[in-house]
């Protein structure tokens, strides 16, 4: 069993949540993200999820786009976050590595899966690479014993939901709504009904992201989901307090109603 499944094993024995944030490796500055990924921990987060800064992050919205370009501009990069991670003090939580196909391929795959197992990333999630051309990846991964998490969406298909569900180690990662990252007010229709389709064909752990901002949204996510990821609306508060002595406390104030509600017992 992976680091990433014994999480949510041990979640799903006490009724509870995944809390999984998602910050932007580098920004503002390596050293702050750093910074960041030791609080979260302690601020209640079950799993992190760090992304690699690209160019074109076509799965992204403005927000995490604008977060990636600060990144960039810093000269941030594939390696650098992969030295970064090493360099961390111990995590006691699972670090999940979210990057697009490109600067994988162009590290190598191999090269890639290894160091990820040898700096202790637990999952990778690349975005833009489907499962029907995932085959080379998957075979590197989980030689090196690393989760590799596929996404599925609310035009996934059942047939391709089983064969998500066949690569997918740790979760699936479940896309809210059609479109790209970012707050929202409401959540997208049909949720639920569209996570119970992916429990009826698979008994991998089902997280949700893409949209969640507020705690009342994670509460009503926790009624059917195994996990809640939270994203742009945290990469806001870095945006507008980076630099400021008020970006952590900002971040803790935000995050912990989160774990309050997703840590609670889910009757």
């Amino acid at each position: 069993m992976s680091k990433i499944e014994k999480v949510f094993r041990a979640l799903a024995n006490k009724r509870q949540t995944a809390l999984i944030p998602f910050l932007v490796g580098g920004d503002p500055d390596l050293e702050t993200s750093a910074a960041l990924v030791g609080k979260m921990a302690q601020w209640g987060a079950d799993l992190i999820e760090i992304g690699v800064p690209y160019s074109d992050p076509i799965a992204d919205g403005p927000t995490i786009q604008k977060a990636a370009q600060r990144a960039l501009r810093r000269g941030v990069n594939l390696a650098k976050i992969l030295k970064w991670a090493e360099e961390l003090p111990g995590i006691p939580i699972p670090l999940i590595l979210m990057s697009y196909f490109n600067p994988i391929f162009c590290y190598g795959l191999r090269k890639f899966a290894q160091d990820c197992q040898r700096i202790g990333i637990a999952g990778v999630i690349i975005p833009d690479l489907p499962s029907e051309e995932a085959g080379a990846w998957v075979k590197e991964a989980r030689a090196a014993g690393v989760d590799t998490i596929f996404l599925t969406s609310p035009t996934t298909t059942e047939e391709r939901i089983k064969k998500i569900s066949r690569l997918s180690r740790g979760f699936i990662y479940h896309v809210s709504l059609t479109g790209v990252t970012g707050s929202r007010a409401q959540l997208a229709p049909h949720i639920g009904a569209v996570v119970e389709k992916i429990k009826k064909q698979s008994q991998k752990p089902v997280a949700v992201g893409f949209g969640i901002s507020t705690p009342p949204q994670a509460h009503e996510i926790r009624a059917f989901a195994d996990g809640v990821i939270v994203g742009s609306a945290l990469i806001k508060i870095i945006e507008e307090k980076k630099g400021t002595e008020n970006l952590f406390q900002g971040l803790a104030n935000f995050l912990q109603p989160f774990s309050t509600i997703l840590h609670s017992v889910n009757y």
